[in-house]
């Protein structure tokens, strides 16, 4: 069976999470050919590839959706079909998708034409005069443009033919894997390890580069592609029950979801070296993270600032790449410097296997997760874990009724006060923190193993396969 996996801004650009993830799953099915369909910004990281690809890996594919066709050949009008369609996309009104994507998949096709079109000038004057005559109509033309550009790009791509698209979210990679079930009549199944359009959300109700309502078109538009592919797969999982919930919500069919909990190789953590006279008086908390935003290092940093005045044996480890985001990266270092934070230590990427025998605790400060990895990987080594109220780490940490007891505490986001409180609550009840570590250790064996999510996929596959054969004697 060929089985394209459609990622969307991770493997194989960038390590840890939903990239180890999808490397280890490729890795442990080799009877399976996986051919990679990537959806990336642009061309500057074009075939840079942080992982050696498996050997049944055949082929990847990548989509840049911020390209442009500078092509300016003439383009004939679109049909009265064809502009319904676009008008319904446009207007959110029983969305014609298959006349969309046979229209954009026509070779010659030139999306700068199209924008700058009047069919679609006159679309989006429909839908100003139904919902936004309050603004600017220009300014409003030109955020259109800006929206529509990259899922045009996306609907134009050629997709490789497979038997099986899974997608690791909804938002385009969900549209990929549509239209690779209408173009090929082949099953699609996603994936989500976090909820993509309530992500997405987050991040524009907060972003500066997009204001006032122009913050609520965005929004939609993702929810339109989110209900496209909750509508179009064969199968929708996710890692914990209230992801499923919000799925759910979102309008995803409740018959299609399946809860999915992530795995690790929980052998690979145990007897790991210990402390090291380097260590000797020190109470070392570890954090195991990419150096970005959403990983907020800085509340990180400053709430460590707090806590160590009060403990001044606190040493923090600040284990992983920064390379993703530099600038970040760079503000997180002379926050560190500034605060004078001798005993915060970059290690930059390491093999976490050598240090994390040696931290008492662990942290993750982050203002958007799903099942991070770094949080079980911590309870197999025995390590108790700090982290903040996202994703399913408050059900990872407090347990979801499994009558294990907790293994860490949990923050609210952005909070230095609450944070600086857990790590010296912890700092100063090492019995506690013990305790903790094997209520960790004893709730990722029992239902947090690689071998357990594998049977999961590996059953998912075969059934795939089996209807696939019964459909092709």
């Amino acid at each position: 069976m060929r089985i394209c996996i459609v990622v969307e801004g991770c493997y194989p650009y960038a390590v840890g999470g939903v990239s180890s993830w999808v490397h280890g799953l490729i890795h442990s099915f080799p009877e399976y050919e996986f051919v990679i369909q990537t959806i990336i910004p642009n061309r500057s990281t074009r075939g840079k590839f942080m992982y050696q690809l498996p050997d049944n890996v055949t082929e990847v594919y990548e989509l840049y959706l911020e390209d442009v066709d500078w092509g300016w050949r003439w383009q004939k009008r679109m049909s009265h079909r064809e502009f319904s369609a676009l008008r319904s996309l446009m207007l959110d009104q029983r969305i014609d998708w298959e006349t969309v994507i046979d229209y954009l998949q026509q070779s010659g096709r030139s999306l700068n034409k199209l924008l700058m079109g009047e069919d679609f000038l006159h679309a989006v004057q429909d839908f100003y005069q139904l919902h936004y005559s309050q603004v600017v109509f220009s300014d409003f033309l030109w955020m259109m443009r800006s929206i529509y550009l990259p899922l045009f790009r996306t609907l134009k791509t050629k997709l490789p033919r497979a038997d099986l698209y899974h997608c690791l979210s909804t938002g385009y990679a969900g549209v990929l894997g549509s239209m690779g079930k209408y173009l090929y009549g082949s099953p699609m199944m996603i994936s989500e390890h976090g909820i993509y359009t309530r992500e997405r959300e987050e991040e524009l109700v907060k972003a500066k580069w997009v204001q006032g309502l122009y913050k609520n078109v965005w929004i939609d538009q993702f929810k339109k592609m989110s209900r496209l592919a909750y509508e179009r797969a064969d199968l929708v999982t996710c890692l914990y029950e209230h992801a499923r919930v919000l799925q759910i919500e979102l309008d995803c069919p409740e018959h299609k979801t399946l809860v999915t909990p992530n795995g690790i190789q929980a052998d690979n953590f145990q007897n790991l070296p210990g402390k090291t006279p380097e260590d000797e008086g020190w109470i070392n908390i570890g954090a195991v993270l990419r150096i970005n935003a959403i990983k907020d290092v800085k509340t990180m940093i400053q709430a460590f600032s707090a806590a160590q005045e009060r403990e001044p044996a606190l040493k923090l480890w600040i284990m992983g790449p920064w390379e993703e985001n530099d600038l970040y990266a760079k503000e997180c270092f002379e926050l560190a410097e500034d605060l004078k934070l001798d005993n915060v230590v970059f290690t930059g990427r390491i093999n976490v296997r050598e240090y994390l025998g040696r931290m008492d605790m662990t942290i993750l400060t982050s203002i958007s997760e799903g099942q991070p990895l770094t949080i079980l990987e911590s309870f197999a080594a025995h390590k108790p874990v700090i982290a903040t109220d996202v994703g399913n780490c408050r059900g990872l940490i407090e347990g979801e009724e499994d009558g294990i007891g907790p293994a860490g505490l949990v923050t609210h986001i952005m909070n230095q006060e609450e944070i600086a409180q857990a790590m010296l609550d912890l700092a100063h009840h090492p019995d506690k923190r013990m305790q903790m570590g094997e209520n960790g250790y004893r709730r990722v064996m029992a239902r947090y193993r690689m071998d357990q999510m594998l049977d999961t996929y590996r059953r998912i596959y075969r059934d795939f396969e089996e209807r696939r054969n019964e459909s092709n004697p």
